[in-house]
């Protein structure tokens, strides 16, 4: 992992690079996915302040066990790269106070664990992350993720769902209603919240236009 997109925590990074990702081939949670939670983390920590070291650990750690979309440990997923985090920082001598912070911040970052982050750190990170999953990264993110598992893009029958139940466990196109245009309204940060709205109009720009050529 080059560590120049990590600073100024280039030496942690690479002391944590050993530890932040299960190399599973997912595209999605690679290095690339990291540098741009830092980078998205950093913007929001100039802005809104917090511990910058805490906030910067658990954005390199905070998918560091993987689990893949369609498992029945997807929910837990954030939880058990907490405490793997956890235990990461108590092996480097790290105190109690800086460990729980970084763990409660990646347990709180996952959309589908529903915990509510209760520290500025947990806020950014969360904002961070969710970033990613929007604008256009979202849409190119959400599309190879629905490639490994095999779905299809939409439904030919009915793309728009108008009369089925949306099923994003089948259909690509649905995850936009049932996640992904969900999400620029519950940022946490004011900073996120800016962001996310210009993300958020780039999706729903792709998703009418989708809908155009279909």
């Amino acid at each position: 992992m080059t560590t120049a997109a990590f600073a100024p925590f280039q030496d942690l990074a690479r002391t944590l690079q050993p530890h932040a990702f299960d190399d599973n081939g997912d595209g999605s949670h690679d290095t690339s996915h990291l540098q741009r939670v830092w980078k998205n983390a950093a913007t929001i920590h100039a802005e809104e302040g917090g511990d910058a070291q805490v906030l910067f650990a658990a954005t390199l750690l905070h998918d560091c066990v993987a689990v893949e979309k369609n498992s029945p440990l997807r929910a837990q997923a954030s939880r058990l790269s907490a405490d793997k985090a956890a235990g990461v920082l108590r092996s480097l001598g790290w105190p109690e106070a800086q460990v729980e912070a970084v763990a409660h911040a990646i347990a709180a970052h996952s959309f589908s664990a529903g915990i509510a982050p209760a520290t500025l750190e947990a806020q950014s990170l969360q904002d961070a992350d969710r970033l990613d999953a929007i604008g256009m990264l979202g849409v190119a993110r959400c599309f190879y993720v629905a490639g490994r598992l095999g779905r299809a893009l939409y439904d030919p029958a009915d793309p728009h769902a108008t009369q089925r139940p949306l099923d994003d466990t089948r259909y690509t196109l649905d995850h936009f209603q049932t996640k992904l245009l969900k999400l620029a309204s519950g940022f946490q940060t004011a900073t996120g919240a800016r962001l996310a709205a210009i993300r958020h109009a780039r999706l729903q720009r792709f998703v009418d236009e989708f809908a155009d050529e279909i």
